[in-house]
């Protein structure tokens, strides 16, 4: 009997062999491919813009897999870093200055607490009308003092914020449907989390040169976004999105599995404990860290880039995990599939379900979010070849 596609991606998730390969796309929320298909609509209007998401994926024909982080990674510093600029209290006091440079939007923060004063920079970029970059231009901490005042002072979760985004989620989700599934960009995991606090270059040192620091970091980077995770759980998504992609292959399988993974594998434990699944999102280089992901014990991997995006070979992956962990990937969403012509897609297509079907805990998908002038019609041969080739 043919599957609903919620029946399938949950059986899939399971570990359970479906009817066919679950073939689907990776939409951004906000921008990109959405706001080439649908240019009037509202950048902000975040509802509006998943419920489109729902409705490209179902006239494409794919299995519906919606990653909502807009609306619910609300307020940006859930998922996008700094500290909570958001909520004051009496020892915690904010002020938010923002200024216009030609087409980015700078958020300068200073907030004062008793130990301190602490100051953070947010930018948003437009890339072009409704499509925005975001990135933490300034981190709030640079030492270990710094750390202290935010692990003493930094407000709470607000008390509403866990109904909120529950109603957020039962609303797309009862859009959904039986037609797919609804994820979460939940938090990231404590590396990516550690990374928005402090800069990159001293992270990657900070491990080996002053652990004492280092291991209070991450526990902080940790614990601060814990309610938040609990509550997108209590919520009702069917899969977390965990971002682990700045601890990638680059740091070494070494220093991953001693420095960075004990962190990850406790992460990845409370995000799962519930019966949920995580999905452990890495774009970069993985093929040294293939192995690390069995320790780490999440459920499901992604999205094993190919060069020039990274350094995955699909057909090694499978070899390796083994049945260990769920792959998802898929074809490249840049070279192949906004560039290329649509043979090129149907082979790149053909050669991918191929190597990923054979014993199943496999989902196909391009290895990450379809940007900005990629041809529709590529994208239609994508889902269309994939499915001559799905069935189990």
């Amino acid at each position: 009997m043919m599957m609903t596609s919620r029946e399938r991606f949950l059986k899939v998730l399971q570990g359970e062999m479906p009817d066919r390969v679950p073939v689907t796309l990776f939409i951004q929320d906000q921008g990109h491919f959405l706001n080439q298909n649908y240019p009037h609509v509202d950048p902000w209007d975040f509802e509006t813009l998943q419920l489109k998401v729902i409705e490209l994926q179902k006239q494409l024909g794919a299995d519906v897999f919606v990653r909502m982080l807009f609306g619910v990674n609300d307020p940006f510093f859930i998922h996008f870093g700094g500290l909570n600029i958001y909520r004051q209290t009496e020892n915690w006091e904010v002020k938010t200055v923002e200024h216009q440079n030609g087409n980015t939007r700078v958020l300068h923060s200073t907030i004062r607490t008793p130990g301190g004063t602490l100051t953070q920079e947010f930018s948003i970029n437009e890339l072009f009308p409704g499509t925005y970059m975001y990135a933490r231009t300034q981190k709030p901490i640079h030492n270990m003092k710094e750390l202290e005042i935010a692990i003493q002072y930094e407000p709470s979760m607000p008390p509403e914020w866990p109904a909120q985004v529950k109603a957020r989620v039962q609303k797309i989700k009862q859009a959904v449907g039986e037609d797919g599934i609804v994820g979460s960009w939940t938090p990231h995991g404590p590396f990516n989390n550690a990374s928005l606090l402090i800069d990159h270059d001293e992270l990657y040192a900070l491990f080996k040169m002053d652990y004492e620091y280092y291991e209070k970091l991450m526990n902080f980077a940790m614990q601060r976004i814990l309610p938040y995770t609990r509550a997108i759980d209590d919520a009702g998504v069917d899969i977390h999105c965990v971002g682990g992609n700045v601890p990638n292959a680059m740091v070494g399988k070494r220093n991953y599995d001693k420095y960075i993974l004990p962190f990850e594998k406790k992460y990845i434990e409370f995000v799962q404990a519930q019966g949920t699944p995580a999905m452990y999102h890495n774009c970069g280089q993985v093929m040294a860290l293939v192995d690390s992901y069995k320790e780490l014990g999440v459920r499901v991997a992604e999205p094993f880039s190919p060069y020039p995006l990274g350094d995955a070979d699909l057909e090694k992956v499978k070899q390796q995990v083994d049945g260990a962990y769920i792959i998802l990937s898929g074809i490249d969403q840049v070279n192949v599939l906004q560039k290329g012509t649509m043979d090129e897609v149907k082979r790149a297509t053909e050669k991918a379900i191929k190597i990923g079907k054979p014993g199943g805990k496999f989902i196909l998908q391009p290895v990450d979010f379809l940007e900005y002038g990629t041809p529709i019609e590529n994208v239609a041969a994508y889902v269309r070849t994939a499915l001559e080739y799905a069935a189990y």
